[in-house]
């Protein structure tokens, strides 16, 4: 590497809500060559900064142009109702979208569950960010459907949640640029994917792998050689030992029992 050359790096994106901690520490015990940096960034504009180039990969709501960007989905999140605490819906475990007909259902610039119709009441006016919403809801202005994972991310003591069965659901992806499938991107799906170090699948992790997996096969393969060999020589061994045992006998018989008789003249 010359002076003018950047050390390798992988950019990571990520929405709110989603939480990359435990990948990345997983990834700088694999690659800590590799410095992973990680950029919160919205929902909305996810794509923009992997199109751009802002970005080598990121953790995206769906969906996504699957025209531009390859996709992994990974898991879909709970919807939840976000509502203060002394609300009536309080009272139930969970509750169904007919159940907030007569609520002002807030719906922010933000949203991120995609809905055909927004349930209940809507409000004079839409928030701005999903945490102006959630100041409205305090305020007891109305209430707030969201991921779960965003409920926790603005989690406020006056204010708690109530899963709601048959609302829209949010997806997250792992996504990247279509033309730009990288060996650190592989790498990194690889870790998203729960795949071991010693996985055959994707690129094999540095050096120390790649040389030794070879040597190892290698030898493995040398091995099961001559273990063939010494067997397949110690059955014919065997085999010519035990014909060569019986026909001495027989030999030693037959010439025993000419000899033990005495010749005539």
């Amino acid at each position: 590497m010359t002076g003018s050359e950047a050390p390798p790096s992988f950019r990571l994106a990520y929405v709110p809500g989603v939480t990359p901690d435990k990948w990345a520490r997983i990834w700088n015990e694999r690659l800590p060559d590799v410095p992973l940096a990680l950029t919160q960034v919205p929902a909305a504009g996810a794509a923009g900064v992997l199109l751009d180039g802002g970005a080598d990969a990121g953790l995206v709501r769906l969906p996504v142009d699957r025209t531009l960007l390859s996709a992994i989905p990974l898991y879909t999140e709970t919807t939840v109702v976000l509502i203060p605490k002394d609300h009536v819906v309080t009272a139930a475990d969970e509750v169904t979208v007919a159940d907030l007909a007569d609520e002002i259902v807030l719906h922010p610039l933000d949203d991120v569950l995609g809905w055909d119709r927004l349930p209940g009441r809507p409000a004079l006016e839409r928030p701005a960010t999903t945490a102006d919403a959630v100041e409205l809801v305090a305020a007891g202005i109305g209430v707030l459907l969201v991921p779960l994972s965003l409920a926790r991310l603005h989690h406020r003591k006056d204010l708690t949640y109530r899963t709601v069965t048959d609302a829209p659901a949010s997806g997250v992806a792992l996504s990247w640029p279509e033309d730009a499938h990288t060996d650190l991107v592989e790498d990194f799906i690889g870790i998203v994917r729960g795949r071991t170090v010693n996985s055959t699948r994707g690129r094999q992790p540095e050096p120390a792998r790649s040389k030794g997996g070879k040597q190892t096969a290698g030898k493995q393969a040398a091995g099961k050689q001559a273990a063939g060999k010494q067997t397949g020589g110690a059955r014919r061994g065997t085999g010519g030992g035990h014909r060569g045992a019986s026909g001495g006998g027989k030999g030693k018989g037959r010439s025993g029992g000419r000899g033990g008789k005495p010749r005539r003249h």
